[in-house]
């Protein structure tokens, strides 16, 4: 079993995604929850001399990991400047930095234009200010995939250089995201055993989508390290991805290898980053997509049904979700079984097949179903009295005037007992919640908390188009979904929110 280190670079590497750029308050939550609940090794949180907010901000995340004893987990990206990195590493706190020098002869002919002996004397250079320095070393490779590929004779000189420097680590980026899987398991290989004394971190980008598969071979071959991002971030096409990165290694080779990732946390990091990032994770990108736990085919709910027939290793549960079964034209009765289920709500075989065929008929004709539809689909398909909504939202005024907060002022029904109450908030629909507050607390009763508010409107650029408002609800750590459609925005929130409130009901 070999222990293998994990460096996030989200806040580096990851920083370089087109049009991503974390505040320094983002940058120490991000680096906070990675280092103290993801449980990574190291994290590499900015590139020096970028700019004076990057300098704040590895500033606060060193004031922090100072205090905390993980100073010596925060890096730094510098370069091969004489002083200007290591000033700018001082005045910084960080105490390890990650060296960025030419992998490849390629890069050092033409964009450093300096022989070898020339770029190892500016190399040792760096490091013996460092040392001085009390700095700790590790060394970039840049372009070192090509390096192997191209000019392998420089690479081993260089390292049989680098092996007489007082450096921790050696860093093997392949910058271009070109190697093959067979390429990263040959390279690596290679080096491991010619060096054996060099600890090897391998950082891959995925312009090929190979990144996972080439680490995964990487680390077959011997490497010691590896450098991830939160969902896959990064210059491009990003960088290997943790989530995937940590599921596979657990799964495929845990006889080999040993991690201190905290897999429960995985998905809490994706979201904050998705949020800090302003980029939404694919509904469908393996471990932390919104759908990659929803079973759609009814065969599949089925046979889950009767022996977890299409479980896999990746059990929602390991990453802190859960199982859901979606509802739609592909719906069959065990689809619908579990959903009413999960509403405790039971029906007799032939009622079950009605509704079947209803939720069907809806999928065809493209309409979205949730959960929390299931209760007017049987009332509509059964003819149902006992389901009549116990909360109703009869009337309501929504006021807004450039210069003065929005104003709302609503009637509402709980069962036989009528309320009005009126407030104000930041927007309409936030006045109406305001209101809707004051009118439940009446009633000693608390609402879900809104954690997330969604407005989908159809391409075409019609003034009069549908607008449809999806917002999430938490209770008591369970959350659901409900949705309303109307031409104006705030109408169609506050129809999901009166499905909201007779789902409670």
């Amino acid at each position: 079993m070999r222990y293998i280190e994990i460096m996030d670079t989200t806040l580096r590497d990851g920083e370089q995604t087109s049009s991503v750029s974390f505040s320094a308050s983002e940058k120490l939550a991000m680096a906070q929850l990675l280092l103290t609940e993801v449980k990574v090794d190291r994290v590499e949180v900015a590139s020096a001399r970028v700019s004076a907010g990057e300098l704040e901000a590895v500033q606060q995340i060193t004031r922090w990991a100072d205090s905390a004893g993980l100073l010596d987990r925060v890096e730094v990206l510098t370069f091969v400047d004489g002083q200007a990195s290591l000033d700018w590493m001082q005045a910084s706190g960080a105490r390890v930095m990650n060296l960025l020098t030419k992998g490849s002869l390629n890069h050092l002919t033409h964009q450093l234009k300096k022989t070898p002996t020339q770029h190892f004397a500016d190399i040792a250079q760096a490091i013996d200010g460092a040392q001085r320095a009390g700095i700790t070393v590790n060394a970039y490779l840049e372009d070192w995939s090509n390096g192997m590929r191209h000019s392998p004779d420089y690479v081993r000189q260089y390292l049989d250089f680098l092996q007489t420097q007082p450096i921790r680590r050696v860093l093997l980026p392949d910058t271009l995201g070109v190697l093959t899987p067979a390429e990263s398991y040959a390279f690596v290989h290679e080096l491991v055993n010619r060096y054996p004394a060099l600890h090897f971190d391998f950082h891959a980008h995925n312009d090929y989508d190979l990144s996972v598969a080439n680490v995964m071979e990487a680390i077959r071959a011997g490497a010691h390290g590896l450098h991830l991002t939160v969902n896959g971030l990064g210059e491009r096409a990003g960088n290997a991805p943790m989530a995937s990165t940590i599921a596979v290694l657990r799964d495929f080779m845990a006889d080999q290898v040993e991690l201190g990732i905290v897999e429960g946390s995985l998905y809490e990091i994706s979201k904050l980053v998705e949020t800090f990032s302003g980029l939404r994770v694919p509904d469908n990108k393996p471990v932390v997509g919104d759908n990659v736990f929803t079973q759609t085919a009814g065969i599949h709910a089925d046979g889950d049904k009767k022996n977890n027939l299409y479980f896999n290793d990746l059990t929602p549960e390991r990453f802190g979700r859960t199982r859901s079964y979606a509802l739609g034209k592909t719906s069959g009765k065990a689809n619908i079984e579990n959903n009413l289920r999960e509403l405790g709500i039971q029906l007799p075989d032939d009622d079950l097949k009605k509704v079947t065929q209803r939720v069907i008929e809806l999928g065809d004709q493209k309409e979205q179903i949730t959960r929390e539809d299931l209760p007017y689909i049987i009332a509509d398909v059964l003819g149902q009295t006992n389901t009549t909504a116990r909360v109703e939202v009869l009337n309501y005024a929504l006021t807004k005037a450039k210069g003065l907060k929005p104003q709302a002022t609503l009637q509402v029904r709980i069962d036989a007992e009528q309320f009005e109450e009126s407030a104000q908030g930041d927007g309409q629909y936030d006045a109406f919640m305001n209101a809707l507050k004051k009118i439940y607390a009446l009633k000693n009763m608390t609402l879900p908390e809104l954690t997330d508010y969604a407005v989908r409107i159809p391409t075409g650029g019609r003034t009069d188009a549908l607008c449809e408002t999806i917002i999430t609800w938490k209770v008591n750590s369970r959350a659901f979904k409900t949705r309303g459609l109307d031409s104006d925005q705030t109408v169609s929130a506050i129809k999901a929110t009166q499905k909201m409130l007779n789902s409670l009901e």
